[in-house]
């Protein structure tokens, strides 16, 4: 069963909390401090926003913690706004247990740049309800993420 908003608000700890991202049936995510673009930290908040130039691909911090009880999943989409700009998304779900800000990858396939504000919404996550509380909830590599987390697998080609 996919989360309403007000189950949302009451069960789902986000913080910061902006009423203006809860939506009926998910939460918009906003655009954090930081990026990686073009092999370069950006300080999003500093600047104020972060380009992403055609062809390019991007690491974006969300602005917000999430942390998920040990029975709830969450399941992201990119907004479909920037869909239509030439965005594409590839996210994982986010299990069960996950405390941290999220990394999210994004792909420019456009022949122009897309900027993304400081706060801006890009992605909506929906919470997902499982069945019973999962047995071995996250606990990896990338839980509590405060900043911009790199990959962490062992062997890299």
């Amino acid at each position: 069963m996919i989360l309403p908003d007000w189950k949302i608000r009451k069960g789902i700890l986000i913080e910061p909390f902006s009423e203006e991202s809860l939506q009926p049936a998910g939460y918009d995510l906003r655009v954090g401090d930081e990026a990686y673009v073009e092999g370069k930290l950006v300080d999003v908040k500093g600047e104020g926003k972060v380009t992403i130039p055609p062809g390019s691909y991007a690491l974006i911090l969300t602005l917000e913690r999430v942390k998920l009880p040990d029975g709830v999943m969450g399941d992201m989409k990119l907004r479909s706004s920037l869909a239509r700009e030439g965005l594409l998304g590839s996210f994982a779900w986010v299990d069960p247990g996950w405390d941290g800000k999220l990394t999210l990858g994004i792909y420019n396939a456009s022949h122009e740049a897309v900027d993304l504000e400081y706060g801006e919404r890009f992605v909506q996550i929906a919470f997902v309800r499982l069945e019973g509380p999962a047995r071995n909830p996250y606990r990896g590599n990338y839980q509590g993420s405060a900043h911009i987390a790199f990959s962490r697998r062992k062997s890299r080609r």
